[in-house]
């Protein structure tokens, strides 16, 4: 069984920004520190973070706008001046008030002889990093035309730019692009990680991840409650090891259900990645025309095309969907396995067009034991919505579906989410080079690898996604994103099995 064990350091816990804005200043007060004190502390971190990624710079180009974010600009241009550098701060509204501790800030730097100038071209083209406090969390709706084209200005520049609490323009909730929005090199982000910095375009636009929690993180934790965590393979413990006593029969007897005629392939990488997982016994019920196909080269699978009623006896696990099709034999075999789990309530991960019938059939029952696997376009059409209504908030969706199929819902992507109707993990491995045919089908047959071998849903999620994208992180950086193939993953998805146990 995997150690269930975890280390939930403030890093791994995701917060919304109402989470976030409802307790810093809290948190802040029982440590005796005003907003304004914590104010100057996330402006000087941002500084010194330019400084540690970009150490042979000098001219600075401070962007703001007019809400906390930019206060925290003002502190981080005054510092970077204090440092000698050459710093222009620039601001979309020149002419608008700002207030508050916002204008402390903005006081303390016109003191020193800063000035507050208008953004344009020449400025940002002589500039050697730009640092981003445009926008912040507080941004609802679309980006302003004003604020549009100042972020198309920076992101146009090819300089190196470091956003103030996340990229201006991006939802910290959703992770979705309001329009336009900041793609940072680097982000340093605040007292507790938002959301949308982990998963959809978040990933891609805030660059590399810096947390900050200002001296006020342990306070802070003590009284905020996070509903969704980060995942990272190092906080796993692993599988414990096997019994000097065991045998095939111990570690699970698998099911893969799928390949109809002409798609052979998507089975074959779910079966053998079972394997690779560390399933004792692995069977494949396909379609006829498909046996040799699957069995060549992996005599180590039981390949049939018939007796699926026996098969589904015999098993203690089954993965339905990689290549099932939806044709006749496709439903019949859907049909045949549906009834079956709800009998017996064994343990099933449901796939690619598995979940298509699923979403086609009105009277579908939701099953006890159940994993459902769902890319983008599959969910909307779990949920009857659009592929864009997804995409703009992936954690609503993810949880949408593990409600409404009663499953823990792996909703693949860039930031793979998973959730079991009462928390959200959100997984911090992977890359663009998994965006290939077959990745999901060996990212089935792990997850239906580790029930099998006695992991409940959830912890065979939370393991299973971590291993599959670490795995396609170690091969990405040996030979690269492009041409990775699904089943490059086998050798490493083995390897990192064996080392964390």
């Amino acid at each position: 069984m995997l150690q269930e064990k975890f280390n939930h350091s403030l890093t791994q816990k995701l917060y919304r920004t109402d989470q976030v804005r409802m307790h810093e200043q809290a948190a802040a007060k029982t440590l005796g520190i005003d907003m304004f004190s914590l104010m100057q502390r996330a402006g000087a971190c941002v500084y010194q973070h330019c400084v540690t990624l970009f150490p042979n710079v000098d001219n600075y180009l401070v962007v703001v706008g007019s809400g906390n974010n930019a206060g925290d600009g003002y502190v981080a241009a005054l510092s970077a001046y204090n440092a000698g550098k050459n710093v222009r701060l620039c601001a979309v509204q020149t002419n608008k008030e700002v207030a508050g501790d916002v204008k402390r800030a903005q006081v303390d730097w016109l003191a020193c002889g800063g000035k507050v100038e208008g953004l344009t071209k020449a400025f940002v083209d002589k500039a050697d990093i730009i640092i981003d406090g445009l926008l912040g969390t507080g941004i609802s709706g679309a980006v302003r035309p004003d604020f549009a084209q100042a972020i198309t200005l920076v992101n146009n520049s090819n300089k190196p730019v470091v956003s103030i609490d996340l990229p201006s323009g991006l939802d910290a909730n959703t992770g979705a692009a309001l329009g336009k929005c900041i793609v940072a090199s680097a982000t340093v982000t605040f007292v507790g990680i938002k959301l949308g910095l982990t998963t959809s375009t978040g990933i891609e636009a805030c660059g590399q991840l810096i947390f900050e929690d200002l001296g006020i993180g342990k306070a802070f934790a003590s009284i905020a409650k996070s509903d969704a965590s980060a995942l990272d393979l190092k906080y796993l413990k692993g599988l414990a090891p096997r019994s000097v006593n065991s045998h095939k029969g111990t570690h699970g007897r698998l099911l893969c259900v799928g390949g109809n005629e002409g798609m052979s392939g998507a089975i074959r990488m779910t079966s053998e990645a079972a394997l690779r997982a560390g399933a004792g016994l692995v069977k494949v019920f396909t379609h006829q025309n498909s046996i040799v196909q699957i069995s060549a080269g992996r005599p180590e699978l039981m390949v049939v095309s018939s007796g699926l009623k026996e098969m589904l006896k015999w098993a203690s696990c089954i993965v339905i969907g990689p290549g099932l099709g939806q044709d006749e034999w496709g439903k019949q075999a859907f049909d045949a396995v549906m009834l079956h789990c709800q009998h017996t309530s064994k343990p099933i991960v449901i796939d690619a067009d598995a979940l298509n019938l699923a979403a086609l059939d009105t009277e579908f029952v939701t099953l006890r034991d159940s994993i459902i696997t769902p890319h983008v376009g599959e969910a909307a059409r779990l949920l009857n919505v659009s592929i864009a209504e997804v995409e703009a908030n992936r954690f609503d969706f993810a949880r949408r579906c593990s409600i409404r199929y009663k499953a823990t819902c792996v909703l693949k992507g860039a930031g793979s989410i998973v959730d079991n109707q009462r928390h959200a993990w959100v997984c911090r491995h992977g890359n663009p080079g998994m965006a290939t045919g077959g990745t999901g089908d060996v990212l089935a047959g792990i997850l239906g690898s580790l029930m099998a071998q006695g992991l409940s849903k959830d912890m065979a999620c939370l393991y299973g996604v971590s291993i599959h994208a670490k795995a396609g992180d170690i091969v990405a950086q040996k030979y690269g994103q492009r041409g990775l193939l699904a089943s490059d993953l086998f050798a490493t998805v083995r390897l990192l099995i064996n080392e964390k146990e």
